[in-house]
């Protein structure tokens, strides 16, 4: 939520302020933050390059020019046992932080699942828990009224509670035909499982916000080429209650291991665009840097005003 909106919140509600700021990130490359989705998901990086142990980082900014818009980041590692039958672990964590204007939370997590496979190349049926701890943050220092330009009588405030989130997913790697030796992979995930009103009170009002479940679904095909390039269109489907439905489309195409390209949209008059390089076989490695960017343009009649958003991702994956 932008400082504009709390000001309306401020002269219409007094001092009892419901803050809805952005609860769960969002990301323009959501594929290289997929384990961060679905605590169940193989990540994209075993799937396109058999690599099963990757670190990364991101960093995005919405709203590019205004004043107190939402920017997140997170470091991840994720692990897939490849030795393992017919269960197979899958094991991680990541560290994230989000910020809009006053608003912001920090979350620290450990995932862990199970892939039930008789070799995680063929494919696999998992299921996996994310587990940790989240901090809510309310600068009430930076909220002041509009029209008095006072500063409400109460403390910045924090709370810290638990968080779980599930998830299942499943792939396979297709065996005859035109896509032989493809991959098709799907899932469903509810990130933030503990749904919470979080409220922060003194003697002289109250403020408190809520905290809903997300529901996640994500498809996707992953098209090889002879010159181990691939094309990989993808859907991400966004659910929370009494908000639309969001679809966001995408394609992406990776030339060999040099560099990728991406296209998408999304039900929410939003239009993104991504590339990358690659830093690995190309030049020799056995492992792979990757380093994104990605930008995001709202077409809607209020996505002028927001600007444009923009995110960072490096990612460096190898076989262990």
């Amino acid at each position: 939520m932008n400082r504009l909106q709390l000001y309306l919140v401020c002269l219409i509600c007094g001092i009892t302020l419901p803050l809805f700021s952005q609860q769960l990130s969002l990301f323009s490359q959501y594929r290289e933050n997929q384990t961060i989705i679905n605590p169940a998901a193989v990540g994209s990086n075993y799937l396109a390059y058999e690599q099963n142990l990757s670190f990364g980082a991101s960093y995005r900014r919405q709203w590019q020019g205004i004043e107190g818009s939402p920017t997140t980041a997170n470091f991840r590692g994720e692990y897939l046992y490849t030795e393992g039958s017919p269960v197979t672990l899958l094991t991680g964590g990541y560290l994230i932080n989000d910020q809009t204007g006053p608003t912001g939370f920090t979350g620290i997590y450990g995932r862990i699942g199970g892939l039930l496979t008789g070799d995680p190349y063929y494919g696999g049926i998992s299921a996996g828990l994310s587990f940790g701890a989240v901090q809510y943050r309310v600068n009430t220092s930076e909220i002041r009224l509009r029209q008095s330009n006072d500063v409400l009588a109460m403390d910045d405030q924090n709370r810290i509670y638990p968080d779980v989130g599930l998830g299942v997913f499943a792939y396979s790697r297709l065996d005859g035909g035109i896509f032989n030796g493809d991959y098709v992979y799907g899932g469903v995930s509810i990130p933030q499982v503990i749904g919470l009103d979080l409220s922060f009170k003194n003697e002289n009002g109250e403020f408190y916000t809520r905290r809903v479940q997300h529901f996640y679904g994500m498809l996707g095909f992953y098209k090889f080429f002879r010159n181990e390039g691939f094309l990989e269109p993808s859907v991400w489907v966004k659910y929370a209650p009494n908000v639309p439905v969001n679809v966001d489309i995408n394609l992406r195409y990776q030339m060999a291991q040099n560099f990728w390209i991406g296209v998408g949209g999304a039900t929410s008059s939003t239009m993104h665009i991504e590339t990358g390089v690659l830093i690995g076989e190309n030049l020799g490695f056995d492992n792979t840097l990757k380093i994104g960017y990605g930008y995001d343009y709202n077409f809607s009649s209020f996505g002028p005003y927001t600007g444009g958003s923009h995110e960072i991702n490096i990612t460096y994956s190898l076989e262990r």
